[in-house]
């Protein structure tokens, strides 16, 4: 039995391994502190020892605590709001002007595609300025229309909708037309129901980007009726000092959900990634 090709690969697992636990160890530490009282949050942690990472004196008062006098479940229900509206909207948004860049002849398609790849990798920054004015002057401002409708048209999912339409037979499309079948028949009927994978991507990435949204969501509200689990975590720190123990308990509640609902579709998003290549 040859053995070198372990002993060749042991430092791989080693790096791996150093890697997972330099990652880890703090959300350990974030979790554990999380059932902390606030007096206890720092007890541990000089120096450092097995008790700064395991359940001592543990306690759910920061959760109780955040649903009670925090006002965050109002927070958790906007940013799942809003994130089910951006990936409804977006997903609805983005395959049709996919379908209309790969399906339909007009005059300046590619300049129009190259616009919307140009406008995907503008940094937020440089358009939060004008898309607040715009906002303001429809009136959208402090309104889940405001968190909601600048985003639906997002350029990366319009680009993985037209790659994933571009690897699909032209025959179906001519096929349908022959039959009679009209533009929106073929993309409800035809199109869509073949295009789960990418369906399930887009929808991925636009429900994380929105559970992640800071800027444009600190931006758009006012009120605490608006705010979002991001723009909400600010609130645990205040000119007294910063309460801890519920933020952690919030950072955790905010991170959980995403990998949740990742998780189990993590399988569509791969596949429809990779199915979304580079074809021209």
């Amino acid at each position: 039995m040859d053995t070198s090709g372990k002993w060749r690969s042991w430092p791989v697992y080693v790096l791996h391994l150093t890697a997972a636990v330099i990652i880890l160890l703090p959300l350990a530490f974030v979790l554990i502190s999380s059932f902390r009282s606030l007096d206890n949050i720092f007890k541990y942690i000089s120096p450092v020892t097995l008790r700064t990472f395991l359940p001592v004196e543990t306690t759910v008062e920061a959760y109780i605590q955040l649903f009670t006098e925090r006002e965050f479940g109002r927070a958790l229900f906007n940013t799942f709001y809003t994130a089910i509206l951006q990936v409804l909207g977006g997903v609805v948004i983005g395959s049709m002007a996919a379908f209309a860049f790969v399906f339909f002849s007009f005059r300046g398609k590619a300049l129009l595609f190259s616009i919307v790849l140009i406008a995907f990798m503008i940094p937020f920054e440089v358009t939060a300025i004008p898309l607040y004015d715009l906002v303001q002057r429809l009136g959208w401002i402090d309104s889940y229309t405001g968190i909601v409708v600048p985003g639906l048209a997002n350029g990366l999912v319009i680009f993985l909708f037209r790659q994933f339409f571009l690897d699909l037979p032209p025959s179906m499309d001519e096929a349908a037309r022959i039959d009679g079948a009209g533009p929106l028949r073929i993309y409800a009927g035809i199109i869509m129901p073949l295009c789960k994978p990418v369906t399930v991507s887009a929808a991925l990435m636009i429900f994380v980007h929105q559970w992640e949204s800071f800027m444009w969501p600190l931006l758009a509200t006012r009120s605490k009726e608006y705010k979002v689990i991001q723009v909400a975590l600010s609130d645990f720190t205040t000119e007294f000092g910063t309460y801890w123990n519920e933020l952690f308990a919030a950072s955790m509640i905010s991170m959980i959900i995403p990998v949740l609902v990742l998780l189990p579709l993590q399988r569509f998003f791969v596949m429809g990634v990779t199915s979304s290549g580079l074809k021209e």
